[in-house]
């Protein structure tokens, strides 16, 4: 094989080495799956990885969807929806819309999503304005039309004096300029200025706001809209938002919200990757309409309340502990900091033996000294569940500490955190 670039040699070697440690890239023993235990080494552990915040992805009624679809239209319709489609796509973006309030689009992926939507929409003569943590997926996309001549920067993270400030000045050059973003960042769990964004669309007509809103789908929001719905005050007409159908959604795929049925058009015409790439499998849009329904009741309300009441526990608990805790906030996501690599893999050995699974981040996700375990709360967890894996946390660091593995003062210094 070829030389590696530095920075690629460099994260494959700490990949490699959390591979050796045992925590990253496991294939689980289980024969079937229950959304929260996993097995691994012979060994059953309490997973705080798993992004299905509702517990819909295993709900009785997903499933019996995702199997009549296939007994109707086979494992797949192999045809560019260009051409034909089966008419669940109808289906499943009616009621998609019915959530969002806005004429909705159904992808494949996320990625595919922005692949779509970024490039067919953002022109020559636009500028975009990148958030520092934007997800890799809207990145990547950016930088098709970044080689086609757009104009692309990037100011740091959440920081919306330095958006007004760019703003200002691009519009000088730029009639539209786009500046995204995430509303629920999907490492550390913060969440994204979206109320001062809106205050920014309407004092600049040049603004235009693209909002990933993957992580905060289903369990925030009127009929599980969203974080971003559950903020703004509305859908803004120069604003677009893709959200995943994966995660809180229980299902696959994700949705394209458009301002206006134009739009949506447009793109069902000319999006790159909606036009020349497979489409959504039968089974995937009957778990989509399934799940979508639930959405259109109360029941949608009653699992946001009963995983809130979980999140509010879970930070309770580690604050209580003195655990390092990135970004205390109302979102399912959870980060806390360990700071180097060497200890990050230590601990997640510890909590593996103690029988829990957190996902370890570490460089290049993260800076190299905001090394990290992510957890995830999700319906399936218990509060005793959530009491145990925070203690066995704590004893770990705790024990690191008391080793001299690691400083949690240093910690805290290294994400600009108050002790």
């Amino acid at each position: 094989m070829e030389q590696l670039s530095p920075q690629v040699e460099l994260a494959n070697q700490l990949m490699d080495q959390g591979r050796s440690a045992g925590v990253i890239h496991r294939t689980i023993q289980n024969h079937s799956t229950d959304g929260k235990s996993i097995i691994l080494g012979g060994k059953r552990a309490v997973y705080f990885g798993n992004c299905s915040y509702l517990a819909l992805e295993t709900d009785h009624r997903l499933k019996a969807a995702a199997k009549d679809a296939i007994d109707r239209y086979g494992i797949q319709f192999a045809c560019s929806r260009t051409y034909a489609s089966v008419p669940l796509y109808e289906e499943a973006e009616n009621l998609l819309s019915q959530i969002f309030q806005k004429p909705t689009i159904a992808a494949p992926t996320t990625t595919l999503a922005h692949l779509s939507t970024i490039p067919a929409l953002i022109r020559r003569e636009d500028a975009v304005i990148l958030d520092q943590q934007v997800h890799a997926s809207v990145q990547n996309a950016v930088a098709v039309v970044k080689s086609n001549g757009t104009y692309v920067e990037m100011i740091r993270h959440n920081r919306m004096d330095m958006l007004e400030s760019r703003l200002q000045k691009l519009q000088e050059r730029h009639s539209r300029i786009w500046y995204m973003t995430d509303s629920v960042y999907s490492m550390f769990g913060d969440v994204a200025p979206l109320s001062t964004m809106y205050e920014l669309l309407e004092k600049y007509e040049s603004l235009r706001l693209y909002v990933d809103d993957a992580h905060g789908m289903s369990w925030a929001g009127a009929r599980g809209s969203g974080y971003a719905l559950s903020v703004l005050p509305k859908y803004h007409e120069r604003m677009l938002l893709v959200a995943s159908l994966v995660k809180g959604f229980g299902a696959c795929g994700a949705a394209i919200v458009l301002p206006d049925e134009e739009t949506r058009r447009v793109l069902l015409n000319v999006g790159p990757t909606l036009v020349f790439s497979g489409p959504l499998q039968p089974s995937t849009l009957g778990a989509i309409i399934a799940s979508a329904k639930i959405h259109l009741t109360d029941e949608i309300t009653e699992r946001q309340t009963a995983l809130a009441s979980r999140i509010s526990y879970f930070n309770l608990t580690a604050r209580s502990l003195g655990l390092p805790l990135v970004a205390e906030s109302k979102t399912p996501v959870a980060f806390i900091g360990v700071g180097g690599l060497e200890a990050g893999l230590d601990i997640s050995r510890q909590m593996l033996d103690a029988g829990f699974l957190l996902n370890i981040s570490s460089f290049p996700a993260v800076p190299y000294k905001n090394t990290g375990l992510r957890a995830t709360i999700t319906s399936y967890h218990s509060p005793q569940d959530i009491y145990e894996m925070l203690h066995a946390l704590s004893e770990a660091i705790n024990g690191m500490e008391r080793r001299q593995k690691l400083q949690k003062a240093e910690i805290f210094k290294a994400f600009g955190m108050p002790a």
